[in-house]
């Protein structure tokens, strides 16, 4: 089993070095443009295995996609970080010049690969992917839920003192301040979460939750890398391991709570074959408004691609 992580960053380098310490992949191949960068980390990682205990090999590359051949999973973590004085149109035009590159050569070298979208604008890059890759829209989603959960999880355990472990919960929309968790959804081994807390503090909650990435970067000035990375590697051991796990994740809905044509993200079932079933849940009439208030802002982002015309270059 091959996995292929593209850009060897913060958040490359953190899911790398997961899937080797669980050895989820025999072979872990790291790429960046940056020369030498990504060969320094793999080795960095690789130097870990005797120390940690595991045999996946984890070899880095500068930009010679030939040595990601034949990847069954491939996590797209490439892109440039928000300057300042930067436009969200200039961002969206620059990433997706990359995220389109990086996925015509993976499609080039593993054209029967699943594909994992990390890079930011999370929506749009996912549609940009999908685009570029010309792949089935099962086999290329985007990660933002898994971690968007695990921060409203995180924060759930602080509040309530219990176990993360314990706390399950699904949340859907967009990945930004439009995201839609879903106390209704929400459970502590079991017990609704709205008999364990106030509907104050929960509504405090998810608005932290919302604004999670943004309370990572005023504290460190960049954007966060352990949980982003973590949570890529969960999604590939679901779909390596074949678990049928249940995550939300950037999906492309065809019809789906009552969307067309666009990424958003909702619970899905993930297995060896990528995306194996969308769920569709029973919305509330106010989740419902929520969600489309969630679509309507991807959409608007989605256009902006579009007029740009930057797939079809």
């Amino acid at each position: 089993m091959k996995v292929t992580v593209v850009g060897a960053g913060n958040v490359g380098a953190t899911c790398a070095d997961v899937l080797a310490q669980r050895e989820i992949a025999n072979e872990i191949v790291l790429l960046d443009i940056k020369e030498g960068f990504a060969e320094g980390k793999a080795l960095d990682i690789w130097q870990t295995a005797p120390i940690n205990l595991y045999d996946s090999r984890t070899t880095g590359s500068t930009n010679d996609y030939s040595k990601t051949a034949d990847s069954d999973v491939v996590v797209i973590t490439s892109g440039l970080p928000r300057k300042p004085g930067m436009s969200r149109d200039d961002l969206i035009a620059t990433n997706a010049g990359i995220v389109k590159t990086v996925t015509e050569n993976i499609a080039k070298y593993s054209p029967n690969a699943i594909i994992i979208i990390v890079s930011n604008p999370l929506d749009v890059m996912t549609y940009c992917a999908y685009l570029s890759a010309k792949f089935d829209s099962k086999k290329v989603f985007g990660m933002a839920g898994v971690l968007d959960t695990a921060r409203y999880r995180a924060f759930l355990a602080t509040e309530l003192n219990v176990s993360p472990k314990d706390i399950q919960a699904i949340l859907m929309g967009g990945h930004g301040d439009t995201m839609v968790p879903l106390p209704r959804y929400t459970t502590v081994s079991g017990i609704p979460v709205t008999e364990l807390i106030s509907a104050e503090k929960l509504d405090e909650i998810i608005e932290r939750t919302k604004f999670g990435g943004g309370e990572i970067v005023k504290l460190l000035g960049t954007s966060a890398w352990y949980a982003p990375g973590a949570a890529a590697a969960q999604m590939v051991e679901a779909i390596v391991r074949d678990q049928k796990r249940i995550f939300p994740v950037c999906a492309w809905l065809q019809g789906e709570y009552g969307f067309n044509d666009i990424y958003l993200g909702v619970p899905v079932v993930l297995g060896k074959n990528g995306i194996e079933k969308i769920i569709e849940l029973d919305l509330n009439t106010a989740e419902k408004e929520l969600l489309k208030e969630s679509a309507v802002a991807v959409k608007g982002v989605m256009d902006v691609l579009d007029n740009m015309n930057v797939t079809n270059a």
